[in-house]
């Protein structure tokens, strides 16, 4: 595959800007000037609007800025992407970070979208999730697949570390989860409780369902957040930023705390109810032993009509556990084993008023305790 040097960058139909090769491995960006005139920063640290070319660290996103590495598939997206390249001849490791912006094109997570885009394969047929559950547990034993080029299909664009299609329902789009390799059995089930749980915490998720099995106890799905209606009932595209891309860190290096989080939050939403909002998510993870909240699993969506960010539903949320056990973003420094104390010392960080921090906590410790016995290890 010959490498692309250049790229244009739209939301939804309005050009954004150019992202060109510089010194071979960095993605450079300039903005459009009528973006400039009329658009808003898409990462509002890294890439405000000013008119002059931003060039990227090497680190730790391959010379991407972090707004467009989240575009990228991760994880089981990537595997996926892979071994497609690699069924047709390519060398996953020589195709450069152009090109791989390129094959996601309009596909990606959130809003912004790549030409001239790349196709590695097209069409799209209709299979039953149990048949899908069944190919991507044979490609991850074995590393192949009859059915690969519709897994691409289905799921090439998608993050994190678990198999998922990304599928319309009812005219909506939806995210599916299978079962990884060392996921129990009753994983969908599982993370389908913790989703009904979190809501009766007051915590905002996106519409979540269990979708019925033959293999076990039901696939998890969820309606995608960075995807919203219009009046007129079209579905338009959000513009999303996780906490790595607005930070230009890696989510596999355990380097936040949840203070640094509730800090970020007010400065990029300058409303203290999303600080709140991120507090009763913060204590939903400790007292219910979801560890693997890293820097990927929070993000801010961009309000056109607002003109600003606000903290996106929480998703990924079920029983797991980090590096060593430990919760990949501390509490007050503690990542093994957080109690009230370090929840408080956090909340009296950022301003929350010590009363209302202890109600909220034990609300949800006794929400989460009475839901979630059976998942409480």
């Amino acid at each position: 595959m010959d490498r692309i040097k250049h790229l244009d960058v739209f939301y939804h139909e309005r050009k954004v800007g150019t992202l060109a090769l510089y010194k071979k491995y960095f993605a450079a960006f300039a903005y459009e000037q009528e973006w400039l005139e009329n658009g808003f920063p898409i990462s509002p640290f890294s890439l405000p609007l000013e008119k002059r070319v931003f060039v990227p660290r090497i680190d730790p996103f391959d010379g991407l800025f972090g707004a467009f590495a989240d575009s990228l598939p991760d994880g089981w997206g990537r595997f996926l992407v892979d071994r497609l390249m690699i069924k047709k001849g390519m060398e996953p490791a020589a195709v450069g970070i152009l090109s791989r912006l390129a094959i996601v094109g309009d596909s990606g997570m959130g809003a912004l979208s790549y030409r001239p885009a790349l196709l590695l394969n097209e069409g799209i047929s209709v299979v039953e999730l149990d048949q899908i559950a069944g190919e991507c547990e044979n490609l991850l034993k074995t590393e192949y697949s009859e059915e690969l080029d519709q897994l691409f299909r289905l799921g090439g664009s998608s993050g994190g570390a678990r198999p998922k299609i990304l599928t319309k329902i009812d005219g909506e789009e939806w995210i599916i989860k299978f079962p990884s390799y060392d996921d129990p059995k009753n994983i969908g089930e599982q993370e389908y409780a913790y989703s009904l749980c979190a809501k009766e915490c007051g915590i905002e998720m996106a519409e979540t369902r269990l979708f019925p099995s033959e293999r076990c106890a039901g696939f998890f799905g969820t309606k995608r957040f960075d995807r919203r209606k219009s009046d007129n009932g079209q579905e338009n595209k959000v513009h999303m930023l996780s906490v790595s891309a607005v930070l230009e860190t890696s989510h596999r290096i355990p380097n936040l705390d949840y203070h640094l989080l509730m800090k970020l939050t007010l400065e990029i939403t300058k409303d203290f109810s999303e600080v709140l909002r991120l507090f009763r998510l913060m204590c939903f993870n400790v007292f219910s032993h979801n560890r693997d909240d890293h820097s990927k699993n929070f993000s801010y969506l961009y309000d056109e009509q607002a003109a600003c960010y606000r903290l996106a539903p929480a998703y990924d949320l079920t029983y797991s556990s980090s590096l060593n056990g430990e919760h990949a973003t501390t509490v007050n420094g503690n990542g093994m084993n957080p109690n009230m104390e370090d929840i408080l010392a956090v909340a009296d960080k950022i301003g929350i008023r010590k009363v209302q921090a202890e109600k909220i906590a034990r609300d949800i410790r006794d929400c989460v305790n009475d839901m979630l016995v059976a998942y409480l290890i």
